[in-house]
């Protein structure tokens, strides 16, 4: 069976078309500016175990131009590595939010269609673009079967206790205002790992998806029991851009005294603040480098960072009654040792101790890695994410 993932943002497309009985991507590629002078098309192909790579640079006017070079790319008569659209059964789509309506992976209809677009005030950077890339894909593959799987649907399971804001009942009853938290593919991705990887069905953990994006979630038992992310993706740990949480009076403030407007504090929250409004940068990397040259904005950048995660692993130890391994992945996660040594310093208490030698040269992991010190209470793990693998074995799942 040969599903192909897509992740189409406003001006992007993400895919890997992967073949399910060896679980290994066959194609993997990304189409950028879209609609934009320069886009091109990153596409990486395996024959025969070799991996190839083919730029392709043209204009892309819209997301349907996009998808129709791909397939043609997938099928190409000296690079192709399937031979006609019918090759690929499924086409799995990440979408971003999908409210309370979505508790799981979904066949979708124009009911499901209809849904997502409701929910695109929730998600106004994502939804939209995720049901572009569905309908586009149904025109391109219209024989494969279109399958949505959702952000947000991993964290239904956490308890009303812990997605209810405390406001007025008919703000959630009637506005579906709540906590929903995002990055869900990757937490059960790489919880699931875990679990394989101990043999521990009952697994407590809290997984840290650090990147420009980043988000924590509390799991006991396969079940969410709170994730750092709310009703939108700003809130919670600071990120590259994004504010994280913050006092709501801030917002009051900027509108009331400062005489900004509500779309301007917008802006500013989530794509001025965070790691750059600190910074001035929002890559880690180039914070790093300025941190051990010791410029005081990278040194308060980073201890922010990690004071603020430090916070919420105490609050999910508390929440989980105890806990059994750290989970760091994403592009922080997984690649930047110094972040992993702050967060984890001075949590010896609470049975968290880092092997510094490991936590640097097992960094950049391509497999599971173990980084703590042996023998001690609480293991801590790095593990790579594949959030297309994840939606390719929800959709085939489903299917």
């Amino acid at each position: 069976m040969n599903i192909l993932v897509i992740n189409a943002g406003s001006s992007s497309v993400k895919y890997q078309l992967i073949d399910m009985n060896s679980k290994q991507a066959i194609a993997i590629g990304l189409v950028e500016r879209i609609g934009i002078e320069g886009s091109r098309i990153k596409h990486d192909y395996f024959i025969d175990g070799k991996e190839n790579r083919k730029i392709v640079e043209q204009s892309i006017e819209n997301h349907e131009t996009a998808l129709t070079l791909v397939a043609n790319l997938l099928m190409d008569d000296q690079i192709g590595v399937i031979q006609n659209p019918e090759a690929i059964q499924a086409v799995g789509h990440r979408v971003v939010h999908g409210g309370e309506k979505f508790a799981k992976t979904v066949l979708i209809n124009p009911e499901v269609k209809k849904v997502i677009q409701e929910l695109a005030p929730l998600a106004p950077l994502h939804n939209p673009a995720n049901l572009t890339g569905i309908e586009v894909a149904e025109k391109v593959f219209p024989n494969a079967k279109q399958v949505a799987v959702f952000d947000t649907s991993y964290h239904q399971s956490m308890p009303e206790k812990a997605y209810r804001y405390a406001i007025p009942n008919p703000f959630y009853e009637k506005n579906g205002i709540r906590r929903y938290g995002f990055h869900g593919t990757s937490h059960q991705f790489v919880y699931n790992q875990a679990v394989d990887y101990l043999q521990n069905s009952n697994l407590k953990a809290i997984t840290l998806h650090l990147g420009n994006g980043a988000s924590m979630a509390a799991i006991d038992s396969n079940q969410v029991k709170d994730t750092s992310m709310g009703l939108g993706p700003l809130a919670g740990l600071i990120m590259g851009t994004r504010s994280g949480d913050l006092d709501p009076s801030i917002i009051f403030y900027m509108v009331e005294e400062l005489g900004l407007t509500l779309a301007e504090v917008k802006n500013i929250l989530n794509k001025e603040s965070g790691m750059l409004g600190i910074t001035e940068s929002s890559d880690a990397r180039d914070i790093e480098e300025k941190y051990y040259q010791k410029e005081a904005k990278a040194i308060l950048g980073n201890e922010m960072y990690a004071y603020r995660i430090k916070k919420y692993i105490g609050s999910y130890i508390a929440a989980l009654n105890g806990v059994d391994t750290l989970i760091f992945t994403g592009g922080i996660g997984e690649n930047d040792a110094l972040m992993r040594s702050l967060i984890c310093k001075n949590l010896d208490s609470l049975g968290i101790q880092l092997d510094e030698n490991l936590n640097k040269e097992r960094n950049h992991a391509s497999k599971i890695e173990e980084i703590h010190v042996k023998n001690t209470g609480i293991q801590i793990l790095i593990i790579p994410t594949n959030e297309e693998l994840q939606i390719a074995n929800e959709t085939a799942s489903f299917i």
